[in-house]
């Protein structure tokens, strides 16, 4: 998660301010609270990047943890229930989308910085993470191939519900999972979706080639 990512970056860089005062020659021990103020006083509000995104939800505070300090498993298999739990689907029922859309949206990596036009919507910039289709050579390996996804799974009403609920909310089915919680924390708007999931399941989609 990216405010992990940060977190820690704060840590360290509390730390290093704290050595700097005493003079200490071992790391001192540095707080979550200290960490969030270094967080809070180096972080500057531009566009559409406000301060609210330093406040963490339960589900990012349960998985911002040290080194022998993981939640135990009730803890998790709570948080994965409380986060099915809240997913919103569709009320036409429909699940699938158009995945062409989907691929535009998959390859698009524009949206929530600062910089960009909060009118325009976000993409999911998936092949950072993924790999899609056959025919993208450049792509991240954070994340499983999602190649012949549909085509392996079949598509009956608990795969796509899973898939859209994944897509939507993946800490839902992994507790403390990397990927983006792209529907609850309204990266993408629920046509959009619709449409990556397509792009994962549709027999016509590059994926599933």
């Amino acid at each position: 998660m990216k405010y992990a990512t940060h977190l820690r970056n704060a840590l360290l860089a509390a730390a290093a301010a704290a050595l700097l005062v005493s003079g200490c020659a071992s790391t001192p021990r540095v707080s979550a609270e200290q960490a969030h103020d270094v967080l809070k006083t180096s972080f500057t509000e531009r566009g559409q990047a406000k301060l609210d995104r330093l406040e963490q939800d339960d589900v990012q505070k349960t998985c911002s943890y040290g080194p022998g300090t993981a939640p135990s498993k009730e803890v998790l298999d709570a948080l994965e229930k409380a986060q099915l739990a809240a997913i919103k689907f569709p009320a036409d029922g429909k699940l699938l989308g158009d995945w062409r859309a989907g691929e535009r949206i998959a390859q698009t990596g524009t949206g929530k910085q600062y910089s960009d036009n909060a009118a325009v919507p976000s993409g999911a910039n998936c092949y950072a993470c993924h790999q899609i289709t056959p025919q993208e050579i450049s792509y991240g390996t954070i994340g499983p191939s999602l190649l012949g996804y549909g085509k392996v799974r079949g598509n009956s009403e608990a795969i796509l519900r899973y898939t859209y609920g994944k897509i939507y909310n993946s800490n839902a089915y992994t507790a403390c999972s990397n990927m983006p919680r792209f529907g609850h924390q309204n990266i993408l708007t629920e046509q959009q979706l619709k449409d990556v999931t397509a792009l994962l399941l549709d027999p016509s989609s590059p994926v599933n080639k």
